[in-house]
């Protein structure tokens, strides 16, 4: 049996608005091979093999300021693709969806020659990579 010592096992995202997130959030997870895992109130999650994703609600008083990336904390979340075939179809539906796809000018290699993947953002500006192995 294969050990799962020092995969991730979760990441939990505050929201500011756990509806818009979980619509977003589900698409992408879906599409990415998760599946519904855990429900309540004030949030929501998916799971992949042993690693999940959590969005929980965040309180009133914690929306100021908003999410900036740039600040101390995540920068962002990358997942890997299927194959480049996935990144082009996965940016076509964002596309499709009005997502804003981040460095258009560059895509699908924003991130250098090496690399072939999307660059977007969550409803809370939280950036997301999907990149396919070289």
């Amino acid at each position: 049996m294969a050990s799962n010592r020092g995969l991730l096992h979760h990441v939990e995202l505050y929201v500011s608005d756990l509806q818009r997130s979980v619509e977003f959030w589900g698409w992408l997870l879906t599409e990415l091979g998760y599946e519904p895992f855990q429900t309540w109130a004030s949030g929501r999650s998916w799971r992949r093999g042993p690693t999940y994703i959590v969005l929980v609600q965040a309180a009133a008083r914690q929306l100021s300021p908003p999410y900036d990336r740039r600040r101390v904390g995540l920068n962002h979340l990358a997942f890997h693709a299927g194959s480049r075939a996935e990144v082009d179809r996965l940016s076509a539906e964002l596309g499709r969806r009005g997502i804003h796809l981040l460095y258009p000018e560059r895509h699908p290699r924003a991130g250098g020659e090496g690399g072939y993947a999307v660059y977007f953002e969550d409803p809370d500006r939280i950036k997301i990579e999907v990149t396919a192995a070289e």
